[in-house]
């Protein structure tokens, strides 16, 4: 979403950057360049304004201009500057979910998402607070609105269950009868998905509000729309002048839209951004963080969320017979396997790249090499080709097998051979790491291309699942990318 604006940011940055010194003039012209950035990607006028003054005053001064590094000192100026028009770092965007049984009320306009994130945000509870969960569907307008929130109960897991659906009951019928399941239950957390309309009316603001009289729920939560651009900020505007909404839920946020909508939500509803969604599944869902955002934006990755990422498809014992497999220095073509499953999980390769700093020169370099999801796709279906010995013993493989499996994949037998390198240098940074240890796990990654600095900065060496850390990645060549994947490092 935010591609055009990192770009345009990103360039003007450069051109402050390049330079020894700064002068007054230099870094007034840079910032007009940042608010006509700015209300390109829809940003409100008033908003753009306020930050431009801000960053302005403190960017414009003798301090900034004679230090050795001025354009950095800009940099961190807009950063902070972005950070506070999204709410600050220290804003407040954690669920009050405490005496059970905690009422969340979901309010928002229809096909805004407002039922998938009912599913996403109950999930995300029930895996990662271990809470109780019950979700009732107070839209008898919508056909299957109802059938549709009871599925995405069944999706949720064990901990996440739906109200039986009652045909006929009216939405304050439901409000109550659901409040007394939630209490009779034993569940932590109930979820009331009130009904949408195409826009805001009486009836609908009417309905939110005896339902809120009748549930006195700890968050009323608003979801809206990122597609819609400054149409969002408007709903939210409206419906917190009509409902005491307590924070504010933004989806498809991984859309192709220009991200205005969620830079200038809080500063004009003063109300806090809660989550951000992206996508249909139930786990595509991220804790809003103004920092992360911000630093995201500017292009500076973020390698907490990636940390999140890898942490969800965490799998302990995988994890053990891995760890088991590193200590012995084996990796065979199953690991691999595994490797790319949970990249795939993670967001694919455009997804974790996409969080890491750089992102922009590394993303080009994968374009250049064709690089992209369908590739990893047909590197897992050349391992599917082959057959359980095969992938246990790479050295079976010889010319003919190699023809064969092309084959089966509908590959070139050349696909299949880098498939192979690939996995034998990452075959090789085990064995130093077995051999080693700690130091062996160094002495690979230094070897690859990572150093010991670079590790340092990607959360202090912590371990990621899913080949990005931890003694499984084989590091990024001096384009951006792995070895043996599109021109990486080269043996």
């Amino acid at each position: 979403m935010f591609d055009a604006l990192t770009d345009r940011l990103g360039g003007i940055f450069d051109g402050l950057t390049g330079r020894g010194a700064l002068s007054e003039k230099d870094v007034t012209a840079a910032l007009r360049e940042i608010r006509v950035a700015l209300l390109e990607a829809d940003v409100a006028l008033p908003v753009v304004k306020d930050f431009i003054s801000k960053v302005k005053e403190r960017a414009v001064g003798e301090e900034v201009i004679r230090s050795v590094k001025p354009g950095q000192q800009v940099i961190k100026i807009v950063h902070d500057g972005l950070v506070d028009m999204l709410g600050g770092p220290d804003a407040e965007t954690r669920l009050r979910v405490d005496n059970p049984p905690s009422v969340i009320m979901m309010a928002g306009l229809q096909g805004s998402g407002k039922t998938t994130t009912t599913g996403k945000i109950a999930k995300r509870l029930a895996d990662r607070d271990k809470k109780k969960v019950l979700l009732a569907s107070l839209d008898v307008r919508r056909p299957a609105a109802m059938e549709q929130l009871a599925i995405l109960a069944d999706q949720a897991g064990e901990n996440v269950k739906s109200l039986p659906i009652v045909e006929g009951q009216m939405p304050a019928e439901i409000t109550r009868r659901a409040l007394q399941a939630a209490k009779l239950g034993g569940y932590d957390i109930l979820f009331l998905d009130t009904a949408g309309r195409t826009s805001i009316d009486e009836q609908m603001m009417a309905e939110a509000s005896e339902i809120a009289k009748i549930a006195e729920p700890k968050e009323t939560l608003l979801v809206a729309d990122a597609l819609t651009g400054q149409d969002a900020v408007e709903t939210a505007r409206r419906f917190h002048e009509r409902l005491p909404l307590t924070g504010l839920v933004l989806t498809r946020m991984d859309g192709d839209s220009r991200g205005g909508a969620a830079l200038s939500m809080r500063a004009v509803t003063g109300l806090p951004i809660k989550f951000l969604g992206t996508g249909e599944k139930l786990d595509g869902l991220d804790a809003f963080d103004a920092k992360r955002l911000a630093g995201r934006i500017l292009g500076q990755g973020d390698i907490v969320s990636l940390v999140e990422k890898a942490g969800d498809q965490f799998d302990q014992e995988k994890a053990e017979r891995m760890a088991k497999k590193m200590r012995k220095g084996e990796f065979d073509l199953n690991d691999l396997a595994d490797q790319l499953r949970q990249m795939q999980k993670m967001g694919g390769l455009g997804g974790i790249m996409g969080l890491l700093p750089g992102a922009k020169k590394a993303k080009q370099a994968m374009a250049s090499a064709n690089m992209d999801d369908n590739m990893i796709k047909r590197q897992e279906a050349i391992i599917s080709s082959m057959t359980k010995k095969e992938r246990a013993k790479p050295a079976l493989l010889n010319a003919s097998r190699r023809k064969r499996i092309a084959a089966g994949a509908g590959v070139s037998v050349q696909d299949v051979n880098k498939l192979l390198k690939m996995h034998r240098q990452m075959a090789d940074m085990m064995k130093k790491i077995g051999k080693g240890g700690m130091k062996g796990m160094m002495n690979a990654l230094g070897g690859a291309g990572v150093s010991q600095a670079d590790i340092a900065k990607m959360g202090q060496g912590a371990a990621l699942p899913g080949g990005m850390g931890g003694g499984q990645l084989p590091g990024l060549g001096g384009n951006g990318l792995p070895p043996g994947m599109g021109g990486g490092k080269k043996k």
